[in-house]
């Protein structure tokens, strides 16, 4: 049975290691017997990496390190594997390397895939987004990743004749014209932000699980800033009710 709960935290980040950071989506939790978030396993991940006295690891030392720790754990604790793709664990881990201008971005599943695979390479620049991801589809790429199959089914086009290109193609023709390479740091704070709260806001009215609410945490990474909160949910007490 599925359970929400909208103030889970699914974004990562280490203090001894500014210049990079993570999100999780997928399955919320490691453990039959005792489940625990992946945020509660970072502390335990950030004292591994302390005790290995490394300096500053690179985008992609520092996800191989999640991947393998986060794999370890799901063994530990009794996880499935091989597991179906939508009950497992995903992290997209995002940063900069030391003196290099752009950042660098890779995905990494648990149990399936731990090694970390690089999203854009020679220069690339985009957005990437996952979980529940129905709605973003729409606005960003102009169709819900379904259509392709739904459309070949519906035509009847056998298999041997269905072009592989087809999402590609789609994508070309239908995405919004957004100059990602271009956009400013505060405009993308702000996409980010309104495709959460527009999957948020139309949820409440759809058929289906819930799976995104509460408050929107966001952070930015930059080459000379490293990882910076903008807006992180906090820990309060009894909210007060309006009485008239």
């Amino acid at each position: 049975m599925p359970s929400t709960f909208d103030n889970a935290s699914k974004l990562l980040s280490v203090k001894s290691q500014p210049n990079v950071g993570s999100v999780t989506f997928g399955a919320g939790s490691i453990g039959l017997a005792a489940p625990r978030t992946a945020n509660s396993f970072m502390p335990e991940f950030e004292e591994e990496l302390k005790a290995e006295n490394g300096g500053r690891l690179s985008v992609q030392q520092f996800a191989t390190k999640l991947g393998a720790f986060f794999l370890r754990q799901w063994t530990q604790g009794g996880m499935p594997n091989p597991a179906p793709p939508n009950l497992q664990m995903i992290f997209y881990v995002g940063g900069y390397d030391a003196n290099e201008p752009y950042g660098k971005v890779f995905q990494l599943s648990i149990p399936g895939t731990p090694v970390p695979q690089e999203m854009f390479q020679g220069g690339q620049f985009g957005a990437i987004w996952g979980g529940q991801r129905e709605i973003t589809d729409r606005l960003l790429q102009g169709f819900d990743s379904r259509l392709v199959q739904t459309v070949q089914d519906l035509l009847e086009i056998a298999p041997a004749n269905r072009r592989p290109d087809l999402e590609a193609q789609l994508k070309q023709r239908l995405a919004l014209p957004i100059p990602m390479q271009f956009l400013p740091l505060q405009d993308c704070v702000d996409l980010a932000i309104f495709l959460v709260r527009s999957t948020i806001l139309l949820q409440q009215w759809i058929v289906g699980v819930r799976g995104v609410g509460g408050a929107v945490d966001v952070a930015t990474i930059t080459r000379t800033d490293g990882f910076t909160a903008i807006q992180i949910k906090q820990i309060v007490g009894e909210r007060s009710i309006a009485v008239r």
